[in-house]
């Protein structure tokens, strides 16, 4: 019992003395602890303050992912979508041609330039009914595609036509007629711009300046589309006279003179208050460095100011004023008209190049002054440059449908003109408009002076020469008609055509007259 008494007076002893060390316990030591607990819960904010940012970029991750494909389901669906159905490895191709028959192709005067004949038994077969004329442009739908049988593949093998006759069709277990394109382009104009430019290796644009409707585009040599399959081999293999190459959009040739359009810009741009000013004697060459530039045929020119240069086509002129410009302005111009640039066209094209740099020597600015060096051009751009000054600076998006419609004429779509960029001022163009009336009334183009129109242009004349040591000499004509009001704006050129007054520009002319004189009054 005592020894009960003696435990349980030490265990209260030592309770006490715990209880009085703890009531003496260092006040120092409860902040400690305290700062302890902060630094904890201060940890733990830092810590879930890290988690909390990792969530949100993780969701900013997943949002961005959705919204770029979305933006791609967008652009493919919307930007990408005719592409892609034309495309020909698009296999639901395939199975449209099992249910529909191809649409027809017309011209903007009503004629049959495409169409599907269907044999009694059944089968199908297209045909071309202008055979070579509208070859390039309008193309083959057999051994592959081309021109615009490739390009709206899918227009073609589409209908809209009326449910009612879709179940009709349905019912008889016969194929629905597919759409039909209605172009721009005009087929007597397109007949003209054909015999203008004969035999010879070349072609022709026509466009309608306010508008940019493609009104005719020729390239020569051609090929009869109704043959197509049984020509085969011999086109593929004909390297001396490429066929099948569209020459209106995809040749790249030295534009020669009628690159002075462009120079002339240029140095007026430069020297707004002062152009009139310029002035060169041309004594038939100009040599800096070990370069040496003649005047065509060596003719010597005398006294001339910018507008006599332009008129005449002065080389030694032009190679001065090459030298002059600042060859960054004068490469920014060039690209504003497209050059180094893809065409606003969905036909197969090439594009136009600007080489020049900015440290270029001297002999490169000469020859580029005067179109020749490394500049190349197609006939559509150039084209594109006349219809530029005979729509007052604005260029238009070229096209060349007109619209889609049924096969029994209902409107599908209808194409609408639109503007690509206002590229010269109303100064600018007053200027250059009256160089090339002159180059007509009294110039290198006189050749069509005399008529009851009036017209604008520049000639060139652009030589070459190849790797196999071939030389030559391409003839070259861009402009427009009517001068005050102008209709139509020409590219013409000519392979080893001589001068531009030679050979393009009764080419030319040949357009003019037929398009004054009689199918002005057809429109």
């Amino acid at each position: 019992m005592k020894m009960k008494n003696i435990m349980k007076s030490r265990k209260t002893t030592d309770s006490t003395r715990r209880k009085g060390r703890d009531a003496q316990a260092d006040p120092d030591e409860d902040y400690l602890d305290q700062d302890y607990d902060d630094y904890d819960n201060e940890e733990e904010e830092r810590i879930r303050r890290i988690k909390n940012k990792g969530l949100v970029r993780v969701s900013y991750l997943m949002v961005a992912l959705f919204l770029s494909m979305a933006g791609y389901l967008i652009y493919f669906n919307v930007v990408l979508r005719d592409d892609i159905n034309n495309n020909q490895y698009n296999t639901k191709q395939s199975a449209y041609q099992e249910q529909i028959i191809r649409g027809n192709i017309y011209s903007a005067d009503g004629n049959v330039l495409a169409q599907t004949d269907i044999a009694e038994d059944g089968t199908e077969s297209r045909s071309y009914p202008y055979s070579n004329l509208f070859a390039h442009i309008v193309g083959y739908a057999t051994n592959g595609k081309s021109g615009i049988e490739s390009v709206h593949n899918y227009d073609l093998l589409s209908s809209h036509a009326s449910i009612l006759d879709q179940i009709r069709e349905e019912k008889l277990d016969t194929k629905v007629q597919g759409d039909s394109l209605v172009l721009t382009l005009n087929t007597q104009l397109q007949q003209v711009c054909y015999d203008a430019l004969g035999d010879n290796k070349g072609a022709i644009v026509v466009l309608e300046p306010s508008t940019g409707k493609v009104l005719a585009m020729v390239s020569k040599p051609d090929f009869d589309p109704n043959t197509i399959e049984q020509d085969w081999d011999a086109l593929i293999n004909d390297d001396s006279n490429s066929s099948l190459f569209n020459r209106a959009l995809q040749g790249q040739y030295p534009p020669g003179s009628t690159f002075k359009i462009l120079t002339t810009l240029e140095y007026i741009r430069e020297h707004p208050d002062d152009y009139q000013n310029f002035n060169y004697t041309c004594n038939g060459s100009i040599s800096k460095e070990d370069v040496r530039i003649t005047c065509y045929e060596g003719e010597v020119h005398g006294y001339e100011n910018l507008e006599q240069a332009f008129v005449h086509s002065c080389n030694g002129a032009f190679a001065q004023i090459g030298m002059e410009v600042n060859n960054d302005s004068y490469r920014k111009l060039c690209e504003s008209f497209l050059f180094n640039k893809d065409l606003p066209i969905d036909l197969p094209s090439s594009q136009s190049l600007f080489r020049l740099s900015s440290n270029a020597s001297y002999g490169e600015e000469m020859m580029t002054a005067i179109g020749q060096g490394e500049t190349v051009v197609s006939p559509f751009e150039m084209a594109l440059v006349a219809a530029t000054v005979a729509n007052g600076g604005t260029m238009m998006n070229p096209y060349y449908i007109d619209h889609i419609e049924t096969y029994d004429g209902d409107i599908v779509k209808q194409y609408a003109p639109v503007k690509y960029k206002e590229l010269m001022s109303e100064e600018e163009v007053d200027i250059l408009s009256g160089f090339m009336k002159e180059v007509v009334t009294d110039g290198t183009a006189r050749k069509i002076s005399g008529e009851e129109y009036t017209a604008a242009g520049k000639t060139g004349s652009a030589e070459y020469g190849s790797e196999g040591g071939a030389e030559g000499t391409h003839s070259w004509f861009v402009g427009y008609l009517d001068a005050e009001n102008p209709k139509l704006a020409i590219s013409v050129i000519i392979e080893d055509g001589g001068s531009g007054s030679s050979s393009a520009v009764p080419a030319a002319k040949m357009v003019f007259d037929k398009w004054w004189y009689e199918l002005q009054y057809q429109q």
